[in-house]
């Protein structure tokens, strides 16, 4: 009795957060691995179903895309009003039964619909991870802390590409989703002893159905118009008014939103001049992020004539810094604020930018034509990425932690969907031109 009632006294140490944030971060890390690791694999895509065009074969991208952009906002919603504990190892189990679906296809309509599926998923765990990291640490320690899990979600999306291309040319690229399960397995099964559920309000608002419609209709008819631009099946006319159908759609959702009872966004979000600008950046950096994976391995390939791994290990470099950067700036941030290191990133990612348009030729010269480029657009995405997400929530209320991350990781898929549409619309353009301009065979 007495050694019991020892222990029963004795002081506990604070159990440390880190652990949280590890089984948080893991099941990030994926969602935003498996986001990018498709990119090494789209040629793979195309020869396994040869049947599929590349515009069909861009909504393996871009479907994933726009469900996981229009369901990431009420997810947060969600995962606030109904524990993020829930929501969080819901949101994992689907993911992962998803990428099981996705690695089992046979056909292209199965692999886009479990891909849909697989996006659920995502959203529904992405917000609850970050409102349980913050939960989990103090106040003083929270603008280090975003900045890592943002780094975490940034180094997962720029090693995806040249992770992906050793995977599907070594295994094939049904283990570009088969990859997800053991890490995966792991997130859920610790989650269920480290992670505490949180308070949930008393009141529960209503998913705004319409609001989701008119969202995922006007992203998704704006792509289908970019992505299908030079498609033999589709008239310019019908192309026209579907893009008008989907700004309309667009238009229509800030009335939509003003008059809700339980708008799909609050409004009220944008009210705050910084989230408003983080927003609009982070846009446009989505968009451009996009756009310079997929060129990064088609110039590899076609122009460079790279095998899959070369290329893969070619593009390597670049993402080995975003880590290391991102760490440094979150640490500086506190001290300084994520202007500085928000504006220097995006200038420097528009640098590297340039010089991959105006240095390398038709001739492979990696070390010198290459790899500075590489280095620079790596230190960027590490200022910027992380820089993004601790911005965007820096000074929200907590209630509204998981909600207006959501918003934001929204608004760079959004720009992700823009950038894979425009790259694939650009490429198709490019490949019918070169067919137009090829020498007719002379006659017999």
């Amino acid at each position: 009795m007495l050694g019991t009632e020892r222990l029963a006294v004795r002081p506990t140490a604070p159990a440390s957060p880190w652990p949280v944030f590890w089984v948080a971060s893991i099941a990030t890390f994926l969602v935003s691995l498996d986001t990018t690791m498709l990119f090494a694999a789209f040629d793979a895509l195309r020869r396994a179903f040869g049947d599929a065009s590349a515009a069909q074969l861009s909504w393996v991208l871009n479907g994933y895309t726009v469900v996981y952009a229009a369901m990431l906002i009420p997810a947060g919603g969600l995962a606030d009003q109904h524990g993020r504990k829930r929501v969080f190892r819901f949101g994992v189990a689907l993911f992962l039964a998803a990428s099981a679906a996705c690695g089992l296809a046979t056909g292209v309509g199965w692999l886009v619909a479990a891909r849909v599926v697989q996006a659920v998923g995502a959203a529904l765990l992405t917000p609850a991870s970050l409102s349980i990291v913050l939960a989990a640490f103090p106040q003083d320690r929270r603008t280090v802390v975003v900045s890592l899990w943002g780094a975490v979600g940034g180094l997962a999306a720029a090693v995806g590409p040249s992770a992906g291309s050793f995977v599907v040319d070594s295994v094939g690229w049904p283990w570009a989703f088969f990859i997800n399960l053991p890490l995966g397995g792991l997130a859920l099964w610790r989650s269920a002893s480290l992670l505490d559920e949180s308070a949930r309000p008393a009141e529960r608002r209503r998913v705004d159905g319409v609001g989701m419609a008119l969202l995922i209709f006007a992203v998704g008819a704006v792509t289908l118009a970019i992505v299908e631009s030079k498609s033999p099946h589709w008239s310019e006319p019908a192309l026209a008014i579907t893009a008008l159908a989907g700004l309309a759609a667009g238009a229509a959702f800030v009335p939509w939103a003003r008059r809700a009872p339980a708008p799909l966004i609050d409004l009220a979000l944008f009210h705050h001049r910084t989230y408003r600008f983080v927003n609009v950046a982070t846009l446009a950096f989505g968009t451009a992020f996009s756009i310079m994976f997929l060129t990064f391995f088609f110039y590899m390939t076609k122009v460079w004539h790279f095998s899959l791994p070369q290329a893969g290990l070619a593009v390597t470099p670049g993402p080995l810094l975003v880590m290391p950067t991102a760490i440094l700036t979150g640490r500086l941030a506190t001290r300084h604020g994520h202007r500085p290191y928000l504006v220097g990133g995006a200038l420097l990612y528009a640098c590297s930018s340039l010089w991959f348009l105006l240095v390398p030729g038709s001739q492979p010269q990696y070390a010198s034509h290459w790899l500075p480029g590489l280095v620079m657009s790596g230190v960027a995405v590490g200022l910027v990425l992380p820089s993004l997400s601790a911005a965007a929530v820096n000074r929200l209320p907590a209630a509204h932690y998981a909600v207006g991350s959501a918003v934001n990781q929204a608004t760079r898929q959004v720009g992700s969907v823009l950038g894979v549409a425009i790259t694939v619309a650009l490429l198709t353009a490019l490949l019918c031109l070169q067919v137009d301009t090829r020498p007719a065979l002379p006659r017999a």
